[in-house]
Protein backbone atom coordinates (compact mmCIF):
# COMPACT_ATOMS: atom_id res chain seq x y z
CA UNK A 1 0.00 0.00 0.00
CA UNK A 2 1.25 3.31 -0.94
CA UNK A 3 2.83 5.34 2.16
CA UNK A 4 0.73 8.01 1.11
CA UNK A 5 -2.32 6.95 2.04
CA UNK A 6 -2.69 5.49 5.26
CA UNK A 7 -5.97 3.75 6.55
CA UNK A 8 -6.67 4.05 9.72
CA UNK A 9 -10.25 3.39 11.17
CA UNK A 10 -11.54 5.25 14.16
CA UNK A 11 -10.41 4.06 17.36
CA UNK A 12 -11.03 1.13 19.60
CA UNK A 13 -12.91 3.09 22.32
CA UNK A 14 -14.92 5.16 19.96
CA UNK A 15 -16.61 2.38 17.99
CA UNK A 16 -19.76 2.25 20.10
CA UNK A 17 -20.52 5.76 18.82
CA UNK A 18 -20.35 3.82 15.25
CA UNK A 19 -22.63 1.63 15.88
CA UNK A 20 -24.90 4.65 17.73
CA UNK A 21 -24.83 6.41 13.89
CA UNK A 22 -25.27 3.66 11.98
CA UNK A 23 -28.19 2.61 14.39
CA UNK A 24 -29.79 6.19 14.17
CA UNK A 25 -28.95 6.95 10.44
CA UNK A 26 -28.42 3.40 9.08
CA UNK A 27 -24.53 4.25 8.53
CA UNK A 28 -21.37 5.21 10.33
CA UNK A 29 -19.04 7.96 10.30
CA UNK A 30 -15.74 6.76 9.49
CA UNK A 31 -12.41 8.57 9.12
CA UNK A 32 -9.46 7.90 6.40
CA UNK A 33 -6.22 9.13 7.14
CA UNK A 34 -4.21 11.34 4.42
CA UNK A 35 -0.94 12.51 4.48
CA UNK A 36 -2.45 16.22 4.35
CA UNK A 37 -5.97 16.01 5.59
CA UNK A 38 -8.30 13.47 7.87
CA UNK A 39 -11.05 12.28 5.31
CA UNK A 40 -14.07 11.91 7.04
CA UNK A 41 -17.12 9.67 5.30
CA UNK A 42 -20.14 7.89 5.52
CA UNK A 43 -20.54 4.34 5.74
CA UNK A 44 -23.59 2.02 4.65
CA UNK A 45 -22.94 -1.61 5.44
CA UNK A 46 -25.40 -4.45 4.08
CA UNK A 47 -27.07 -6.95 6.79
CA UNK A 48 -25.13 -10.10 7.28
CA UNK A 49 -21.07 -11.10 7.35
CA UNK A 50 -20.36 -10.27 4.61
CA UNK A 51 -17.68 -10.44 2.43
CA UNK A 52 -19.69 -7.63 0.24
CA UNK A 53 -18.82 -5.84 -3.22
CA UNK A 54 -18.57 -2.22 -2.90
CA UNK A 55 -19.09 1.00 -4.37
CA UNK A 56 -16.56 4.48 -3.52
CA UNK A 57 -19.79 7.41 -4.12
CA UNK A 58 -18.89 10.89 -5.02
CA UNK A 59 -20.84 13.51 -3.85
CA UNK A 60 -21.17 16.78 -6.34
CA UNK A 61 -20.46 20.12 -6.19
CA UNK A 62 -23.24 20.31 -3.37
CA UNK A 63 -21.08 18.36 -0.83
CA UNK A 64 -21.97 15.38 0.95
CA UNK A 65 -24.60 16.86 3.82
CA UNK A 66 -28.01 18.92 3.79
CA UNK A 67 -27.14 20.63 6.83
CA UNK A 68 -24.58 19.18 9.64
CA UNK A 69 -26.11 16.10 10.91
CA UNK A 70 -28.45 15.33 7.80
CA UNK A 71 -26.93 13.94 4.57
CA UNK A 72 -28.45 15.07 1.31
CA UNK A 73 -31.48 13.52 0.60
CA UNK A 74 -29.91 11.50 -2.52
CA UNK A 75 -26.93 10.36 -1.03
CA UNK A 76 -28.96 8.88 1.86
CA UNK A 77 -31.52 7.48 -0.78
CA UNK A 78 -28.57 5.98 -2.81
CA UNK A 79 -26.25 4.58 0.66
CA UNK A 80 -29.78 2.76 1.34
CA UNK A 81 -30.99 1.61 -1.43
CA UNK A 82 -27.09 0.22 -2.68
CA UNK A 83 -26.78 -1.14 0.94
CA UNK A 84 -30.27 -3.29 0.48
CA UNK A 85 -28.80 -4.94 -2.63
CA UNK A 86 -25.80 -6.25 -0.83
CA UNK A 87 -23.27 -3.46 -1.50
CA UNK A 88 -20.96 -1.98 0.96
CA UNK A 89 -21.13 1.90 0.38
CA UNK A 90 -18.30 4.25 1.42
CA UNK A 91 -19.20 8.01 1.00
CA UNK A 92 -16.04 10.60 1.38
CA UNK A 93 -16.80 13.65 1.82
CA UNK A 94 -13.82 15.60 0.03
CA UNK A 95 -15.67 19.53 0.83
CA UNK A 96 -16.26 19.19 4.58
CA UNK A 97 -13.30 17.34 5.21
CA UNK A 98 -11.21 19.97 4.20
CA UNK A 99 -13.47 22.68 6.14
CA UNK A 100 -15.47 23.44 2.92
CA UNK A 101 -18.72 23.87 1.81
CA UNK A 102 -20.94 23.78 -1.32
CA UNK A 103 -18.65 24.62 -4.27
CA UNK A 104 -21.32 24.93 -7.20
CA UNK A 105 -20.60 28.67 -7.49
CA UNK A 106 -16.57 28.62 -7.07
CA UNK A 107 -14.73 28.98 -10.31
CA UNK A 108 -11.35 28.20 -8.64
CA UNK A 109 -11.39 25.16 -7.24
CA UNK A 110 -9.33 24.14 -4.26
CA UNK A 111 -10.34 20.85 -4.54
CA UNK A 112 -10.29 19.80 -7.99
CA UNK A 113 -12.25 16.51 -9.18
CA UNK A 114 -9.52 15.59 -11.52
CA UNK A 115 -6.24 15.53 -8.54
CA UNK A 116 -7.72 15.87 -4.67
CA UNK A 117 -10.93 13.89 -5.18
CA UNK A 118 -8.92 11.22 -7.59
CA UNK A 119 -6.84 10.68 -4.91
CA UNK A 120 -9.50 11.01 -2.09
CA UNK A 121 -11.10 8.10 -4.11
CA UNK A 122 -8.12 5.93 -4.76
CA UNK A 123 -7.97 6.11 -0.14
CA UNK A 124 -11.06 5.00 0.07
CA UNK A 125 -11.10 2.26 -2.23
CA UNK A 126 -7.67 1.15 0.32
CA UNK A 127 -9.71 1.65 3.25
CA UNK A 128 -12.35 -0.88 1.82
CA UNK A 129 -9.72 -3.30 0.78
CA UNK A 130 -8.05 -3.41 4.72
CA UNK A 131 -11.29 -4.61 5.90
CA UNK A 132 -12.66 -8.58 6.00
CA UNK A 133 -15.72 -8.05 4.88
CA UNK A 134 -15.39 -6.25 1.72
CA UNK A 135 -14.84 -8.13 -1.86
CA UNK A 136 -11.47 -6.57 -2.48
CA UNK A 137 -11.47 -7.21 -5.61
CA UNK A 138 -15.25 -6.07 -6.51
CA UNK A 139 -15.21 -2.45 -5.62
CA UNK A 140 -16.64 0.01 -8.08
CA UNK A 141 -17.21 3.85 -8.66
CA UNK A 142 -20.24 6.13 -8.41
CA UNK A 143 -20.27 9.82 -8.95
CA UNK A 144 -22.79 12.56 -9.16
CA UNK A 145 -22.02 15.68 -11.48
CA UNK A 146 -18.74 17.19 -9.96
CA UNK A 147 -18.00 13.47 -8.71
CA UNK A 148 -19.33 11.81 -11.88
CA UNK A 149 -16.19 14.09 -13.79
CA UNK A 150 -13.98 12.62 -10.68
CA UNK A 151 -15.03 9.46 -12.11
CA UNK A 152 -13.88 10.03 -15.53
CA UNK A 153 -10.60 11.22 -14.17
CA UNK A 154 -10.02 8.07 -12.25
CA UNK A 155 -10.81 5.52 -14.46
CA UNK A 156 -8.03 6.72 -17.05
CA UNK A 157 -5.53 4.19 -17.88
CA UNK A 158 -2.77 6.26 -16.77
CA UNK A 159 -4.26 6.50 -13.52
CA UNK A 160 -4.01 2.98 -13.44
CA UNK A 161 -2.84 1.23 -9.81
CA UNK A 162 0.93 1.44 -9.23
CA UNK A 163 1.30 0.26 -5.74
CA UNK A 164 -0.29 -3.58 -6.87
CA UNK A 165 -3.45 -3.07 -5.35
CA UNK A 166 -6.67 -4.44 -6.85
CA UNK A 167 -8.15 -1.99 -9.40
CA UNK A 168 -11.52 -0.52 -9.38
CA UNK A 169 -14.16 -2.98 -10.95
CA UNK A 170 -16.73 -1.10 -12.94
CA UNK A 171 -17.49 2.83 -12.38
CA UNK A 172 -20.87 4.76 -13.07
CA UNK A 173 -20.77 8.34 -13.46
CA UNK A 174 -24.03 10.84 -13.39
CA UNK A 175 -24.35 13.59 -15.76
CA UNK A 176 -20.40 14.54 -15.36
CA UNK A 177 -18.73 17.42 -16.94
CA UNK A 178 -16.56 15.33 -20.31
CA UNK A 179 -15.42 18.05 -22.04
CA UNK A 180 -12.09 18.21 -20.04
CA UNK A 181 -11.40 14.62 -20.85
CA UNK A 182 -12.72 15.38 -24.45
CA UNK A 183 -10.30 18.00 -24.83
CA UNK A 184 -7.53 16.55 -23.08
CA UNK A 185 -7.26 14.34 -26.26
CA UNK A 186 -5.75 11.13 -24.31
CA UNK A 187 -8.51 10.07 -22.47
CA UNK A 188 -8.88 5.87 -22.54
CA UNK A 189 -10.60 4.32 -20.12
CA UNK A 190 -9.41 1.00 -18.15
CA UNK A 191 -12.45 -0.29 -16.74
CA UNK A 192 -15.68 -0.22 -17.76
CA UNK A 193 -18.09 2.75 -17.38
CA UNK A 194 -21.51 3.52 -17.42
CA UNK A 195 -22.87 7.36 -17.83
CA UNK A 196 -26.17 8.39 -17.61
CA UNK A 197 -27.34 12.32 -18.31
CA UNK A 198 -30.18 13.97 -19.41
CA UNK A 199 -30.73 15.15 -22.93
CA UNK A 200 -31.96 18.81 -21.35
CA UNK A 201 -28.96 19.08 -19.43
CA UNK A 202 -27.97 22.29 -19.43
CA UNK A 203 -25.05 22.36 -16.31
CA UNK A 204 -23.69 19.88 -18.38
CA UNK A 205 -24.83 18.89 -21.64
CA UNK A 206 -24.71 15.13 -22.88
CA UNK A 207 -22.96 16.11 -26.13
CA UNK A 208 -19.30 16.07 -25.16
CA UNK A 209 -20.18 12.73 -23.06
CA UNK A 210 -21.51 11.45 -26.11
CA UNK A 211 -18.54 11.97 -28.23
CA UNK A 212 -16.65 10.96 -25.60
CA UNK A 213 -18.41 7.36 -25.72
CA UNK A 214 -18.13 6.98 -28.84
CA UNK A 215 -14.68 7.32 -29.22
CA UNK A 216 -13.87 4.75 -26.59
CA UNK A 217 -16.24 2.21 -27.72
CA UNK A 218 -14.05 2.99 -31.32
CA UNK A 219 -10.86 2.25 -29.08
CA UNK A 220 -12.72 -1.22 -28.34
CA UNK A 221 -13.09 0.20 -24.59
CA UNK A 222 -16.16 -0.32 -22.52
CA UNK A 223 -17.97 3.07 -22.19
CA UNK A 224 -21.69 3.39 -22.71
CA UNK A 225 -24.03 6.79 -21.90
CA UNK A 226 -27.62 6.54 -21.87
CA UNK A 227 -29.49 9.88 -22.56
CA UNK A 228 -32.87 10.11 -20.69
CA UNK A 229 -35.18 12.19 -22.89
CA UNK A 230 -36.32 15.59 -21.45
CA UNK A 231 -34.32 14.59 -18.19
CA UNK A 232 -32.17 17.60 -16.83
CA UNK A 233 -29.37 17.77 -14.13
CA UNK A 234 -29.98 15.61 -11.07
CA UNK A 235 -33.01 13.62 -12.94
CA UNK A 236 -32.27 10.67 -10.01
CA UNK A 237 -33.33 12.60 -6.83
CA UNK A 238 -35.95 11.15 -4.93
CA UNK A 239 -37.74 14.44 -4.56
CA UNK A 240 -36.47 17.72 -5.83
CA UNK A 241 -38.81 19.83 -7.76
CA UNK A 242 -38.40 21.00 -10.99
CA UNK A 243 -36.11 25.10 -10.54
CA UNK A 244 -34.06 26.80 -11.89
CA UNK A 245 -30.98 27.32 -10.26
CA UNK A 246 -28.86 30.78 -10.78
CA UNK A 247 -25.74 30.00 -8.77
CA UNK A 248 -23.46 28.24 -11.18
CA UNK A 249 -20.18 29.31 -11.52
CA UNK A 250 -20.03 27.30 -14.93
CA UNK A 251 -23.19 26.24 -16.73
CA UNK A 252 -23.69 25.31 -20.83
CA UNK A 253 -25.14 28.83 -21.16
CA UNK A 254 -22.62 30.47 -19.91
CA UNK A 255 -25.21 32.63 -17.36
CA UNK A 256 -24.82 30.63 -14.16
CA UNK A 257 -27.96 29.40 -14.63
CA UNK A 258 -29.03 25.38 -14.93
CA UNK A 259 -32.05 23.69 -14.31
CA UNK A 260 -32.28 20.86 -11.84
CA UNK A 261 -35.09 18.35 -10.72
CA UNK A 262 -36.38 14.65 -10.45
CA UNK A 263 -37.81 12.59 -13.24
CA UNK A 264 -39.62 9.58 -11.92
CA UNK A 265 -39.42 7.61 -15.10
CA UNK A 266 -35.42 8.14 -15.89
CA UNK A 267 -34.77 7.80 -12.12
CA UNK A 268 -36.70 4.28 -11.84
CA UNK A 269 -34.62 2.88 -15.07
CA UNK A 270 -31.40 4.97 -13.60
CA UNK A 271 -31.79 2.90 -10.53
CA UNK A 272 -31.97 -1.05 -12.68
CA UNK A 273 -29.84 -0.08 -14.27
CA UNK A 274 -27.13 0.66 -12.16
CA UNK A 275 -28.12 -2.37 -9.75
CA UNK A 276 -27.46 -4.43 -12.79
CA UNK A 277 -24.17 -2.67 -13.72
CA UNK A 278 -22.40 -3.20 -10.61
CA UNK A 279 -24.16 -6.21 -10.28
CA UNK A 280 -22.15 -7.14 -13.97
CA UNK A 281 -25.35 -8.26 -15.57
Amino acid sequence: MSSLVRILLLAAGLLPCLAAAAGAGGYERVRIALDDVQLNAVLYRPQGPGPFPAVVALHGCGGLWRDKDKLSTRHSDWGERLAAAGFMVLMPDSYGSRGLGSQCGVKELTVRASRERVIDAVAARHWLQSRTDVRAEAISLLGWSGGGSTILAAVRTDRSPADKQLDFKRAVAFYPGCRTQLESRSFAARLPVLILMGSADDWTPPAPCDYLAKAARARGESVNLVVYEGAVHDFDHPRLDMKQRDDIAYSATGTGKATVGTDPAAREDAIRRVKEFLAGK
